[in-house]
């Protein structure tokens, strides 16, 4: 009995040392954890990774050769870190959500009917919407953060054209103008292939698209490991109520309808047409109106990151279609339904209409038919699916419309590519 005992005895000595020194590991850990959440004073609404992220973004710099940033870019990336708003009043995302970014530049007379259609969209409450901002403008800014319908993310290109006023990306006094000979100016920038300098504001098209895409794709900590399809809208897009409910159909109908299409549309890529109307769905190129697709068809997008940077045209969606998409080997064909789910309202050049004065719409308001089927979903799994071959596009050869000549451009473009890899 003796030499049972006095092992027992050593047995639980031994677990009540265990139990000390776990406990003390344990306050330890908790000391160490509030020690860091409350260091550094109004640091709580930042997320989680903010200190990886400043010493990850500060190394991509180096690396890249990125351009020097200012004040105002450092703080747009801060803001870009910050948690969603609504999360109080939407604790929870529903299961395999799709989460929808619209990306702004500065029209807020736009803005405004996009966002009072989204209120209206059924599921909206059930998702995440990220807005993506061309640099920071004030009135849009408070636009979007009166948005209450859904969780909220915004993020704003801090390489913006519009952040930097006096150097590149912006405008620099030693830039060529126009159609001005760099060598007997003795300016700074290569001209496209029609012998026109860079515009700032126009080139900025191309780099919020590439650097949101990169972004949302690869760099935000909400959407990293989202395999779903993600929804892109722009801003001079009114979205029906029953687009969501749509897209959820088609996402889920396409594996079989569809296997060959890399992406489900609420619109027809013609933005004059309103749909067929007849009970079938559609397969059809690729559109840019309300298209969504996911990380498989990112990661093929991503890996033509050298054609899209130096293909000589500022709009990011014929660069897709004129150099992009002919890669992939095979047509790239988009799903969508008969009747269209969302309508490109705009009436003007993305740089027009940003005042009062020259709105390009009337009374902040669009005349867009909205009927009841337009409210629910009016999409049918047993419908068959209608191919559209041989579409007009744009021919081999096509060299782009220019105004993306500019080496510093390219250089720019292709930093975005490597900035989360």
């Amino acid at each position: 009995m003796a030499n049972y005992k006095k092992p027992r005895f050593k047995d639980a000595a031994f677990k009540r040392f265990l139990s000390v020194v776990l406990g003390t590991l344990l306050l330890v850990s908790l000391l160490v954890v509030s020690l860091g959440t409350n260091a550094t004073p109004g640091s709580s609404g930042l997320d989680e990774g903010l200190s990886e992220s400043v010493v990850n973004i500060q190394s991509f710099r180096e690396k890249l050769n990125l351009p020097k940033e200012n004040d105002f870019s450092i703080r747009l990336e801060k803001q870009n870190r910050l948690p969603p708003r609504n999360i109080d009043l939407y604790p929870r995302l529903a299961k395999d959500h799709i989460t929808i970014v619209l990306y702004v530049h500065n029209r807020p007379q736009y803005l405004r009917v996009v966002v009072n259609s989204l209120s209206k969209v059924v599921g909206i409450s059930e998702t995440l919407l990220i807005v993506s901002h061309d640099g920071y403008f004030e009135e849009m800014n408070k636009i979007v953060e009166g948005i209450k319908f859904c969780r909220l993310k915004q993020i704003f290109a801090p390489y913006s054209p519009h952040v930097f006023t006096d150097s590149f990306p912006g405008v620099s006094s030693k830039d060529c103008q126009e159609k001005d000979d760099a060598g007997k100016k003795h300016c700074v920038g290569n001209p496209d292939q029609y012998g026109n300098h860079r515009s700032p504001n126009i080139v900025s098209l191309k780099h919020h698209w590439w650097w949101m895409m990169n972004t949302v794709w690869d760099g935000l900590k909400e959407t990293r490991g989202h395999d779903g399809h993600i929804l892109f809208i722009e801003e001079d897009h009114f979205i029906y109520p029953n687009a969501y409910r749509n897209l959820q159909l088609l996402v889920s109908l396409k594996p079989n309808k569809c296997p060959d299409c890399y992406a489900a549309n609420l619109a027809p890529c013609d933005v004059n047409l309103r749909g067929e109307g007849r009970n079938s769905l559609v397969a059809e190129r690729m559109g840019n109106v309300g298209y969504a697709f996911n990380r498989t068809v990112w990661r093929k997008i991503h890996g033509k990151a050298k054609e899209f940077c130096f293909f000589d045209d500022y709009n990011w969606d014929i660069t897709m279609w004129a150099t992009v998409y002919p890669l992939f080997g095979s047509p790239v064909y988009t799903l969508r339904g008969p009747r269209t789910s969302a309508v490109h309202f705009g009436k003007c050049g993305l740089h027009q209409g940003q005042g009062k004065t020259n709105a390009c719409i009337d009374n902040e308001s669009v005349n867009v038919q909205v009927d009841d089927t337009d409210k629910v979903a009016n999409i049918r799994p047993e419908w068959d699916v209608k191919v559209y071959q041989n579409q007009p596009g744009y021919k081999a050869g096509f060299k782009g419309w220019g105004g993306w000549g500019d080496n510093r451009d390219h250089r720019l473009c292709l930093n975005f590519a490597q900035m989360y890899h």
